[in-house]
């Protein structure tokens, strides 16, 4: 198991202080590691530390844009302090890990993601609450070596694109650590994605790439949904009725992933969303 991942529903305790327009901060994340599982724990154990120190604070005018350039510092951040550890190793780490990212600003989602994990959306369709008419969207982009922008900047690097893997071996374009291949175009600047939550959105998932080899990101959103549907569920003392549906749901849809044959580890978060 390489997999590694963060829920801190309040990241206000290890920020010095909020902006003043900001009154809750989130973090969940998920890593999944290749080559050794030491650079998806290290990631887990430091990004967010990293993204604290750099979180905006007092009254800044342009907040948006610099919870962005806190994300592209951070990942910078993490992976240049990994590849520094594991370079001083004898012999030296090759472990490399995905990161996909979900920071919750009040009512705003920032996404920051490197490589094949993902983050999706349920949201239902305004004014079909009845009929749970959902929609599924992503917030995270993938970034495999077959992606024509991911090939161009890896050849341009002087590395090769082979079997849908750099040089023949690595699965993504972008990840925290593979020392190796950073020479190679593989890079850690993540993707990011910001998306205003509405009244209508219930929940996201946030996985590796396990869950998706088996699950379209829709098909996974209905298996949800169709969980909190269903009529009898067994009370937890502290838990609202609610809670525990979302609980069972989060790990029957891992345990569904190994049962359909994913070969992978997988991970699953879910983040339920309350106005």
């Amino acid at each position: 198991m390489q997999d590694a991942h963060v829920l801190m529903p309040d990241l206000s305790s290890c920020l010095s202080a909020l902006p003043s327009q900001v009154s809750r901060v989130s973090y969940f994340a998920v890593f999944d590691g290749h080559g050794g599982a030491r650079a998806s724990q290290f990631a887990a154990e430091h990004l967010h530390l990293n993204l604290a120190k750099k979180f905006p604070s007092g009254d800044p005018e342009n907040l948006d844009k610099l919870i962005k350039k806190c994300l592209l510092d951070t990942f910078r951040q993490t992976d240049e302090d990994f590849l520094k550890k594991a370079s001083s190793q004898k012999p030296a780490w090759k472990d490399g890990s995905t990161a996909t990212c979900v920071l919750v600003v009040d009512d705003t989602v920032y996404v920051a993601n490197l490589g094949d994990s993902r983050a999706v959306l349920c949201r239902l369709e305004a004014a079909a609450e009845e009929q749970k008419k959902s929609v599924t969207l992503a917030l995270s982009k993938e970034h495999n070596p077959t992606i024509y922008e991911e090939r161009m900047r890896i050849q341009r690097a002087g590395g090769t694109v082979r079997d849908g893997r750099v040089l023949g071996v690595l699965e993504v374009s972008r990840s925290i650590g593979d020392g190796q291949y950073k020479r190679c175009g593989v890079i850690s600047t993540p993707d990011l994605r910001r998306c205003q939550l509405t009244t209508n959105d219930r929940f996201i998932i946030l996985a590796c790439d396990g869950l998706f080899k088996v699950f379209s990101a829709e098909e996974a959103v209905k298996f949800v949904l169709n969980i909190m549907q269903e009529r009898s569920v067994e009370q937890k003392p502290g838990l609202t009725e609610e809670d525990v549906r979302f609980e069972v749901a989060c790990q029957q849809l891992a345990s569904e992933a190994v049962k359909r044959g994913c070969a992978d580890n997988v991970t699953v978060i879910l983040v339920t969303i309350r106005f």
